[in-house]
């Protein structure tokens, strides 16, 4: 009786944990920053001026990230974490140089792209790790082996993923991921069919990680794109399914050419635009 009433004990204990819990510190962190995005961001853009001017929160945030070791984590809590390090580290850049000067000509006024090395040489402490925007992109969130993520980081700027107004959460991360992906064919600047032209127009995310795009999705097009190069069929895999169905009607004729989007640099910059 003794051995059956600790096995009963046994399993009721597996039956009440649960399978896999946010380490408390890190829900706590991440529902603050979930706070500055709720408060601060709207459609993908950003009170740029208002956090700068209440930033503390946001600090406090980049602060926890710096010095939080991730290595024991599970994979969903690591994703989160570096896909919010990431957000907060951009929102951080641009804040810290707020308003932006004009020094190319190359890009637009106020873009991220005028503030001197922003992604590939402003270096960053997280997870203990010193990174740059770019290496965190290329090195850490590739590891992942879901370019989703590529869509779903905000680099600052109108054609990136459109910044969330809410954190990743690792209880949710593969929802939060699917919604990024299915945003991407209602936005112009991720994907447009154009029938009266014959042209599909596509990010220039594609491009920029074209190699992880066709490694996930390539092989998973369908009849009659599997003549098309590589990345065309990846990103029709990605995106055909989600489309209205006289666009998918129409791209089923396999007429159209494809063709990449220039990127647009211009900051998301939500101040002015709604009274702040």
């Amino acid at each position: 009786m003794r051995v059956a009433s600790a096995i009963c004990l046994i399993l009721a204990s597996v039956v009440i944990l649960p399978a896999a819990q946010e380490n408390p510190t890190a829900a706590a962190r991440r529902m603050a920053f979930d706070q500055i995005l709720d408060l601060y961001v709207r459609e993908g853009l950003v009170y740029y001026r208002a956090l700068k001017s209440d930033r503390a929160k946001l600090d406090a945030y980049v602060a926890w990230v710096a010095d939080t070791p991730m290595d024991s984590a599970s994979r969903d809590e690591r994703l989160a974490f570096w896909l919010n390090a990431y957000d907060a580290l951009v929102l951080k850049t641009v804040v810290d140089h707020y308003p932006i000067p004009r020094r190319s000509q190359e890009y637009p006024d106020r873009s991220i792209r005028q503030i001197p090395g922003a992604f590939e040489r402003l270096p960053h402490r997280v997870a203990r790790r010193t990174l740059t925007l770019d290496a965190i992109e290329q090195e850490v969130l590739s590891a992942f082996k879901d370019p989703r993520v590529y869509l779903a980081i905000g680099r600052g700027a109108m054609d990136s993923g459109r910044l969330r107004s809410e954190a990743f959460a690792p209880a949710t991360i593969e929802a939060q991921l699917t919604e990024v992906a299915a945003e991407c064919v209602t936005m112009r600047q991720c994907v447009e069919v154009d029938r009266a032209n014959s042209q599909v127009t596509i990010s220039s995310i594609f491009s920029w990680r074209s190699q992880d795009f066709i490694a996930s999705y390539a092989g998973a097009a369908r009849d009659p794109f599997t003549t098309r190069s590589p990345i065309e069929r990846a990103v029709l895999a990605l995106v055909e399914p989600k489309l209205l169905t006289i666009e998918r009607e129409y791209l089923a004729k396999n007429e159209f050419k494809v063709a990449f989007k220039p990127f647009d640099w211009a900051l998301n910059d939500l101040t002015g635009r709604g009274g702040r």
